[in-house]
């Protein structure tokens, strides 16, 4: 890989209220100019100092990142689409990142989406793109069919997917039950009710997730993110440029960030590795590598909590703890009172997980969810979380996952504060 001695950051971040869909009437350019005059607010600059910009969605026609973005200005710079499923979000983000290292000074990165009550494939005269991965998951032993008949295939086959994905981890680790999940679910519903933009703001008790609609044993309607309307923001700058506009109070650097696509093992005998495990665990190691840093050296994280198992894999595959042991951190679970009068739940002693309340509550609009992910470790870092706040939050770890596929995790450090063995970015 090319390496560059140049440091990124994010300097401003904005975000919609997440929306159930189909509940508020707006369209996804609202939603692309609040996000996006939201984030230019929050850096204090203007448009006009946006060299590019890279637009995230999945549920829309081509150029309707440009058709968001035009609500916000008309200067002519270079707008990219981009759509890669439930990762869209970081995908744009980490374009925005490589731009920067390329050369550029200032990008904005926005994500949008606005969606059905599920999920949906628009294009059926063509071989799906997940469709090796559906077919895979029935050759190494899921059932066929739909899961519900009230269901689409697309929306089945992912629950299918993590429900298999949970059940070879409960076999391999006989110590996890249904009620670790319950717990995650929990947690998460509880952090969310601090959380003014994320679409569920009440608390749910741990009984009435567990009793919530069964839609494939392990996994309840209670444990699982809802579709979502929404858009979420994030400007992107070299150091040159937070020095240029003394904008070091707002600044919060990605010391890494990597993505990593289907491997081998996402094709082999194990539903974790095809919902994504490998991928994440292989982006998160060479995260920790770029950066010089280690799992305890995180103090916040954002995981990709489509379904509460999922939190659960990547406790494990972010290295917080060994193979199988990612049930101890759920059972250590701990609530800290914070200096807002707020609650968050520490794990481990050590990590606050999802105290934006994940996707289970802020929901999962596809094309902004990595974005709002990135706010909330923007916002932790800079100690503007409110309720939310995990106090003396130093650096941030994100996770997003996409079935097709993609995994990225992105590093992030509060501005100026001490880093182990810095090395330089790379491309």
């Amino acid at each position: 890989m090319a390496s560059s001695s140049r440091r990124v950051f994010v300097v401003g971040v904005g975000m919609t209220k997440f929306e159930k869909p189909m509940t508020r009437d707006w369209d996804y350019p609202d939603m692309g100019r609040e996000a996006g005059t939201a984030a230019l607010k929050d850096a204090g600059i203007p448009y006009s100092m946006v060299d590019s910009v890279v637009a995230s969605y999945c549920y829309g026609e081509p150029t309707s990142g440009q058709r968001a973005v035009y609500e916000i200005g008309l200067s002519g710079v270079p707008i990219f689409n981009v759509n890669n499923n439930c990762s869209s979000g970081s995908s744009a983000l980490m374009l925005a990142r490589r731009l920067v290292l390329s050369g550029q000074e200032c990008i904005m990165a926005l994500g949008f989406e606005k969606m059905e009550r599920g999920l949906s494939e628009r294009y059926t005269d063509r071989v799906s793109p997940v469709k090796r991965h559906m077919d895979h998951m029935v050759d190494i032993g899921a059932d066929r069919g739909l899961i519900r008949n009230d269901m689409n295939a697309m929306t089945s086959d992912v629950i299918k997917l993590f429900a298999y994905a949970a059940r070879e981890y409960m076999k391999k680790y006989p110590q996890t039950t249904f009620d670790d999940f319950v717990k995650i679910a929990y947690k998460n519903r509880r952090h969310g009710v601090n959380n003014p933009k994320a679409a569920l703001q009440r608390a749910t008790s741990m009984e009435s997730i567990a009793k919530r609609m069964t839609l494939s044993y392990p996994i309840t309607a209670g444990m699982s993110a809802l579709t979502g309307d929404g858009g979420a923001a994030a400007i992107v700058c070299s150091e040159d440029f937070v020095q240029r506009y003394n904008l070091q109070n707002k600044a919060v650097e990605i010391v890494a960030q990597h993505m990593v696509t289907d491997m081998p093992s996402s094709f082999d005998q194990s539903f974790m590795d095809l919902a994504g495990y490998s991928m994440s665990k292989k982006a998160a190691a060479m995260c920790y590598e770029d950066a010089g840093l280690r799992p305890q050296d995180v103090d916040v994280i954002e995981v990709h909590d489509c379904f509460s198992c999922n939190e659960l894999f990547m406790y494990e595959a972010l290295q917080l703890v060994p193979e199988g042991h990612g049930v101890d951190l759920i059972k250590s679970a701990k609530w800290i009172k914070n200096r807002q009068d707020g609650h968050v739940c520490q794990l481990g002693g050590r990590w606050v997980v999802n105290p934006s309340g994940g996707l289970e509550s802020k929901g999962h609009p596809i094309g902004a969810t990595g974005l709002g992910q990135c706010a909330e470790l923007v916002w932790q870092l800079r100690g503007e979380a409110d309720r939310r706040q995990v106090e003396g939050a130093k650096v941030g770890l994100q996770h997003n996952y996409g079935i097709g596929g993609a995994a990225v995790v992105t590093m992030y450090k509060k501005y100026g504060s001490p880093q182990q063995g810095q090395v330089a970015a790379k491309l």
